[in-house]
């Protein structure tokens, strides 16, 4: 890069300068002792430890040189793949962001960070060197795996560390025992700070690696697209957590054996979860592990969720085909979703009501209207408690508008109100921004400030604005027909269309956190190799139901065809069918006519023959009146 690059930056972090291509004159503009570049001159890189999808780890000297001191300390050096030119600023820029932030940690498990440098055009992290990992531990083991009391002590160690990082708004997104460092304590360390976040969108290499974030087997179902199937969040550590969690009590790597096409299609596809063995937990543990695999992240838990419970089961054993030692109240059993109108546990939790709290029923999951509301609109005048132990059972005292008495209702079935938002609830931006590609979004967090935190598509983390900055959206809701709207000649993403050009109707399958639409079209036959499922920007689309198609009996049969490929070909059939059993029966009754006119026919020729049997010849006459009888007085 020719000439000087300067970043405009926040003044909490450090704006780099590049000088004509010469990376060791690569400095700040930060004068202060907290200046995150090192000198390349002072790193001897030695050997290299191991390889990952981001980049080499090695062992390395630095040699640092004071008025008062000269000292030789051994580091680590994550020396991230080449980048192209264009784009080491940007990402330098960012991990002077990280940095920043990273200084503020003061928690023992979290990996400490000298600085940044550019050694042979490739960029570099260095950090303190650790003697070994935990995945470096497993291999030594019988089995390759820990046993429970230290899972459980790493587990706790883990959830202090990505608490402390969560608190700086870091997300980590490659959580795995490789990348989980052991000090002399044999306690657990967090060994990489989030750089998979920080190479997002960056051209690597490895193109797979550019559209993913984090390692395959340990990445959440938003990792994989999470401009369109995220955002990512907290919660998406989560998952990685769990997998950490069963690979180090099995020793098996979480889709061992399975490539990475494989792992996308079971884990985004199909998703499907990774297995945890019966009895290897106890029930508390398993219960959170099981809500770290939920497919959408708002239903898992929160660091704060999960050290709980293993804080509660540290001295956990199992005895006799019993789990003792375990204290705390913690969940004993997985609670099913049905008992929660299809919500987790998880996603309940992370309420908070409060007295004050404005409040109203919460409506089932995957619903779009509130049915049988117990509180329309309330205010929490108290929270119930139980008399022995004076602790807090989940219930609240609602104050509902018309009703003498507060209303005592389950604070599960209670969604706080907040500046007339809510979590979960679809809404529109009221201004257009060239950094978000859809203006319409589904919250996510609602402070008692009035801050939102908004899922929206195209943009890869939360999307944080005021109550001020939104207003109410048409929802969607799981089992609804769209299409894409009139006036939508080139939509964001691939739809079908009918065989006049006209856009297809399809049935929503799913609706991601950020709003985008997994739609499926039951009204098309798919044939082998064809995509099953589409997306929708639901900006884009309008809802499609026979009460829309008025009286035009044309429509509404259109309609008809859009529930089930098979409704064309049975009503043809069928129709085929009704003019052959018409037409049969229409023929017999005719061939009957005939057959009885014809006989009355014969009849009345015959009748008229015996009435005048002079006309018949002499024998035949002879044989009908034999012996002279007349055969009209007879039949008188």
């Amino acid at each position: 890069m020719a000439g000087k690059l300067l970043a405009n930056r926040a003044s909490t972090s450090f704006d780099f300068e590049i000088v004509d291509n010469d990376y060791d004159q690569l400095t700040t503009n930060d004068s202060s002792n907290n200046n995150p570049w090192i000198n390349p001159a002072s790193i001897k890189l030695r050997h290299r430890l191991g390889r990952g999808p981001f980049g080499d780890v090695w062992l390395a000297t630095r040699h640092q040189v004071t008025e008062d001191y000269e000292e030789y300390h051994e580091v680590a050096v994550k020396m991230l793949h080449h980048i192209k030119e264009d784009n080491i600023k940007v990402v330098l820029d960012k991990l002077s962001v990280l940095l920043s932030k990273a200084q503020g940690l003061q928690g023992a498990s979290c990996l400490h960070l000298h600085g940044v440098s550019v050694i042979s055009g490739k960029i570099c992290i260095i950090m303190k060197f650790y003697e070994g990992s935990i995945g470096d531990k497993m291999a030594t083991l019988k089995g390759g795996k820990c046993c429970l009391g230290d899972v459980l002590r790493y587990g706790i160690d883990l959830a202090h560390g990505i608490m402390e990082l969560h608190s700086k708004e870091i997300l980590i997104l490659n959580l795995k025992p490789n990348n989980i460092l052991l000090n002399e304590e044999q306690k657990a360390i967090l060994g990489d700070l989030g750089i998979p976040y920080v190479l997002l969108r960056i051209p690597l290499p490895n193109s797979d690696t550019t559209r993913r974030i984090g390692t395959p087997n340990y990445m959440a179902p938003e990792q994989w697209q999470p401009d369109i199937r995220g955002p990512l969040s907290f919660e998406t550590d989560s998952w990685g957590f769990g997998c950490t969690i069963v690979e180090m009590l099995t020793g098996v790597q979480p889709w061992c054996g399975k490539s990475i096409d494989e792992i996308y299609n079971s884990v985004v596809k199909r998703q499907e979860k990774p297995h945890i063995p019966d009895n290897l937990l106890p029930p508390a543990v398993e219960n959170v592990i099981l809500g770290c695999f939920e497919y959408d992240f708002r239903s898992r838990p929160l660091m704060a969720d999960i050290l709980r419970v293993f804080e509660s089961s540290k001295n956990a054993t199992f005895d006799d085909g019993k789990w003792k030692n375990i204290s705390g109240p913690g969940p004993t059993s997985i609670l099913e979703k049905s008992n929660l109108n299809g919500y987790t546990k998880w996603f309940l939790s992370k309420s908070n009501l409060e007295v004050g709290d404005t409040v109203r029923s919460r409506k089932p999951l995957n619903s779009c209207k509130h049915e049988n509301m117990v509180v329309p609109v309330g205010t929490i005048v108290g929270l119930d408690t139980d008399n022995q132990n004076q602790t807090q059972n989940g219930y609240v005292l609602v104050r509902v508008h018309g009703i003498h008495d507060p209303v005592r209702v389950h604070g599960s079935t209670l969604e706080r109100v907040t500046y007339g938002f809510s979590p979960g609830d679809w809404i529109r931006f009221k201004k257009e921004n060239k950094k978000r590609k859809s203006n319409v979004g589904v919250v996510h967090t609602v402070d008692r400030d009035g801050s939102l935190t908004v899922g929206v598509i195209g943009i890869d983390t939360l999307w944080k604005c005021v109550y001020s900055d939104v207003q109410m959206a048409e929802n969607y809701c799981v089992g609804e027909f769209v299409r894409v709207k009139s006036n939508v000649f080139s939509p964001r993403f691939e739809w079908v269309r009918k065989r006049g050009g006209e856009w297809g109707t399809g049935r929503v399958f799913l609706v991601l956190p950020n709003g985008c639409l997994v739609v499926k079209f039951p009204g098309r036959l798919n044939f082998g190799g064809e995509s099953e499922t589409f997306m929708a920007d639901p900006g884009e689309v309008e809802l499609v139901s026979f009460g829309m198609s008025g009286n035009n009996m044309v429509k509404k049969y259109w309609h008809l065809e859009d529930f089930h490929w098979g409704v064309r070909p049975f009503l043809v059939g069928l129709g085929v069918f009704t003019v052959v059993k018409l037409g049969v029966c229409v023929g017999g009754k005719m061939g009957r006519l005939s057959v009885k006119k014809n006989d009355k026919s014969q009849s009345e020729q015959k009748h008229g023959e015996i009435g005048n049997a002079k006309w018949l010849p002499p024998n035949m006459a002879n044989i009908i009146f034999r012996e002279g009888v007349n055969i009209t007085n007879t039949t008188r």
